[in-house]
């Protein structure tokens, strides 16, 4: 069974190596090899590292002469914003309502102090 996209997402953004690869594509595209650079594990762990973004639709890899070039894609990141925004929305509301039952408290107090 597939995971629906929003969790494949998440999966993908779990690792802290896979989102400082995005941070460096944010920036530009990259080969594999520059992508490895800053990173103290082998070119093939970075692969598989890009395979799980790639599997996730968060970048697009191609292929010109001997250079693998990765870039970013953005489309699954504002799915994921899109996603996210309705809870945002959601807590935002809670959280008027939680500061309106704390005013009405506090006005409502027979302690001044409070």
């Amino acid at each position: 069974m597939t995971a629906d996209p929003v969790s494949t997402v998440f999966a993908a953004l779990a690792d802290p190596t896979r989102r400082a690869i995005l941070a460096r594509l944010a920036a530009g595209e990259a080969t594999v090899n520059e992508l490895a650079e800053p990173f103290p594990i082998s070119v093939q762990a970075i692969s598989k590292h890009l395979t799980v973004l790639e599997r996730a639709g968060l970048i697009v890899r191609t292929r010109e002469a001997q250079w693998r070039r990765c870039r970013l894609d953005p489309a699954p990141l504002r799915t994921l914003a899109e996603w996210l925004e309705q809870y945002r929305r959601l807590w935002d509301e809670r959280y008027d309502t939680l500061d309106d039952y704390l005013r009405d408290l506090k006005e409502n107090s027979d302690d001044p102090d409070r």
